[in-house]
């Protein structure tokens, strides 16, 4: 699977409940970004490029481009991520930041597994992951994907339980027992 992406949206791999980012979001406030923009002749302004956008790549706004086959601080070049796909990989998400900006990639990829387990829809996935961000009053534009690479629901996964022994020490015991028998 060849990711491409430019901007802030962000594709996460649902690898057996655990999620795997597969792109960065091009934030102007990373350093690697930064860096880049001032070699450029740009500026990062509390965290905006030139101190108008949020956003270090971008397919759109021309405007900050400038004149064609100029190179200005804002790149459209995207980054590519290339995944060789395994039987643990269930699902794809790709969101915008209307999803990022509320929503960790682990609570998406969860609430996408728990769903994809009830009905096995991934447009229903979507939705409920658009639902789930306006619930937590998201101030971005909003877009989701969910991609399945089998026609089967994710299989439960089975957690052993492990029985674990906790002990004190004896100073510990002691000290437990003085503050107890002083609040008598």
């Amino acid at each position: 699977m060849l990711i491409a992406n430019v901007g802030d949206c962000r594709a996460v791999l649902g690898k057996r409940g655990r999620a795997v980012e597969l792109s960065k979001d091009h934030k102007p406030n990373c350093t690697s970004e930064r860096l880049r923009i001032e070699k450029l002749g740009g500026i990062v302004f509390d965290g905006y490029l030139n101190g108008q956008l949020s956003v270090a790549r971008a397919i759109g706004d021309w405007h900050m481009k400038g004149p064609k086959g100029s190179t200005g601080p804002l790149s459209a070049e995207p980054e590519l991520h290339e995944s060789l796909l395994t039987e643990e990989d269930e699902f794809l998400i790709m969101g915008c930041d209307g999803l990022w900006d509320v929503m960790s990639s682990q609570c998406a990829v969860t609430i996408t597994r728990k769903e994809l387990m009830l009905h096995n829809d991934p447009e229903k996935c979507s939705k409920e992951l658009v639902k789930e961000a306006l619930k937590r009053n998201t101030c971005d534009n909003l877009t989701v994907v969910v991609v399945c690479f089998s026609s089967d629901p994710p299989p439960k996964i089975e957690i052993p339980k492990t029985r674990v022994r906790r002990s004190i020490s004896l100073e510990g015991l002691n000290f437990l027992k003085g503050v107890l028998d002083s609040n008598e």
